[in-house]
């Protein structure tokens, strides 16, 4: 298997709505994305798959050190191998990558955030910062449409977290704001014992508002002469917003379970997107 091949099955695998925004990119952008995601998703899985902490950090280490090799020429690993060739070809800094790491580092870090700005240092480093990325890859005219990145990221990360409350709650992490759930009434033991109430939907509520607030930002800071070539960007929001505008018609029933959209609607949101954009 090629480093290209791997980093296609690891994203394929995934089964996530960014696999669908990668689909009509020309190949050498689809190659080099899918190498981004695929980088992304094996230093998330450390965090995600191994129980002890300890070795979860030790593994993070590792990654540091292989970023420190690819930037020398000389990456060990499939995906690292992937992005060799694609580090010149569109600019992507060594900070940036390591920006990721620390935000997965923080997962083993802490598991609360008690206000909104401590929560978005957070999703800048695991989803602004891969925005950034990505728009690199996706190529830009105009400076402002780093904005856009940077906000849609922000979009997308909050999407999640509304998304995987439930799951999220069942690994003994909240990434609700502590002030956020003080102000509706919503107990941290509510959301770790999965007792939803009418307080808790209107929690939510007020989560999807700030995630459409993000998304409604992005979208006016996008130029017009950069609209097409972020069409991948573009394709994601009009998913997660579909996402998000189920999640608020199920009455925020996501202690219980995981709203998703089956493959067949994500493919057609994403063809009518790419040929709107």
């Amino acid at each position: 298997m090629t480093p290209d091949e791997y980093c296609q099955q690891k994203a394929a695998q995934s089964g996530s709505s960014f696999y669908y925004s990668f689909l009509f990119l020309p190949v050498n952008r689809r190659r080099a994305i899918t190498a981004l995601y695929a980088f992304c998703r094996e230093v998330d899985d450390v965090v995600d798959e191994c129980q002890d902490a300890q070795i979860a950090a030790t593994k993070l280490v590792w990654w540091r050190q292989e970023l420190e090799r690819l930037y020398n020429g000389k990456p060990e690993h499939p995906v690292t191998q992937a992005l060799l060739p694609v580090l010149t070809e569109f600019s992507l800094p060594q900070e940036q990558f390591l920006e990721i790491i620390d935000g997965m580092e923080m997962d083993l870090q802490q598991t609360r955030y008690l206000d909104f700005k401590a929560l978005s240092l957070y999703c800048y480093r695991v989803a602004s910062v891969v925005g950034l990325l990505a728009a690199e890859i996706f190529g830009y005219q105009e400076r402002k449409t780093q904005k856009y990145a940077h906000d849609l990221g922000m979009a997308f990360q909050l999407t999640n977290i509304i998304r995987d409350v439930g799951e999220d709650a069942r690994m003994g992490r909240v990434y609700l704001p502590i002030d956020d759930l003080q102000r509706f009434g919503v107990p941290v033991a509510d959301i770790l014992n999965a007792r939803h109430s009418d307080n808790f939907r209107r929690l939510m509520e007020f989560q999807i508002e700030r995630a459409e607030q993000y998304y409604r930002q992005a979208m006016a800071e996008l130029p017009a002469s950069d609209r097409k070539a972020q069409r991948p960007g573009l394709i994601m929001a009009a998913i997660y917003r579909t996402l998000l505008d189920e999640i608020k018609r199920d009455g925020c029933q996501v202690l219980s379970q995981r709203t998703s959209l089956t493959p067949i609607r994500k493919l057609w949101i994403a063809w009518r997107t790419w040929i709107k954009a």
